[in-house]
């Protein structure tokens, strides 16, 4: 018998633990995103993202739709900045459907109807108060129109599960 398989008997009992995760092995920072912004690329973290963020090797991934600013009955504000705020509510319910925290999530795409600066300043103060630090990869779409009408703006997101 194998110097290796005499090692596997435990008080009569063979121990398979290949390629099984245990509690013991796992730390937090094996679960955490990577955030990178090269230092010869423009710093997008003062507009409310990241360049990149890499995931943890054995992440679950989570696709959230997008959310819209309506509020729990359906509802839209006219108000862009009111709607951002909602969809930005609505985002951290799904979030919290999943188990997860701003800090796992990787990737957002926002839509917004006929964008403009003062629509992106607005989009900053509300991805920072989200996300703090944590900023995740982001890309803007301008778009004519949404799904709903009187609909403004719209976030999906890409979030690692621990």
């Amino acid at each position: 018998m194998s110097r290796a398989i005499e090692h596997l008997f435990i008080g009569g009992l063979i121990i398979m633990t290949l390629g099984v995760p245990t509690a013991t092995t796992a730390n937090e920072n094996d679960r955490k995103l990577t955030i990178v912004n090269p230092q010869d690329l423009y710093d997008p973290s003062p507009n409310g993202y990241s360049t990149a963020v890499i995931t943890p090797r054995e992440a679950r991934v989570a696709y959230i739709s997008g959310q819209g600013g309506q509020d729990s009955t359906g509802a839209l504000s006219p108000d862009f900045a009111l709607q951002v705020e909602q969809a930005y509510a609505n985002l951290r319910t799904a979030l919290d459907a999943l188990g997860a925290r701003p800090d796992q999530v990787a990737k957002l795409t926002v839509f917004v109807v006929d964008h403009d600066m003062s629509k992106l300043e607005v989009l900053t103060k509300s991805v920072k108060e989200m996300f703090g630090e944590a900023l995740p990869a982001q890309t803007l779409i301008p778009v004519p129109k949404l799904a709903v009408d009187g609909m403004l703006f719209e976030v999906e997101a890409v979030a690692v599960l621990d």
